[in-house]
């Protein structure tokens, strides 16, 4: 594991310690529809990466509480990755909690 995955790993655990196993508090309705963008990517089974290649992991069903640290991590850039960087300080934190609430209410598995 590179320097680099260590960190965002440890900086994803250590969001998912902070949560402490609360329930997001989004709006999964709200969040199907801030969902869009997200979709584009995660949405599409056995999406792969350009550069660095690896598969795009499919969000539905996920633990909301993974979801928000995972976008927290992304936003404060303890968790690289340009794309999802951008993107995650696009979003405000109710839109955060709903489409965390969105994922976690939808089945994506095939």
């Amino acid at each position: 594991m590179t320097k680099r995955r260590a960190s965002a790993l440890a900086a994803t655990l250590a969001g998912l310690m902070v949560a402490g196993g609360a329930q997001a508090e989004g709006d999964p309705q709200k969040g199907r529809y801030a969902a869009q963008t997200c979709l584009g990517c995660h949405g599409i089974p056995d999406q792969a990466n350009v550069y660095p290649t690896y598969k795009v992991p499919m969000l539905g069903g996920q633990h909301s509480e993974y979801i928000v640290s995972s976008l927290e991590a992304y936003r404060s850039g303890a968790r690289p990755h340009p794309t999802m960087q951008a993107q995650a300080r696009a979003l405000t934190e109710q839109e955060i909690q709903d489409i965390a609430a969105y994922f976690a209410s939808i089945d994506q598995s095939r």
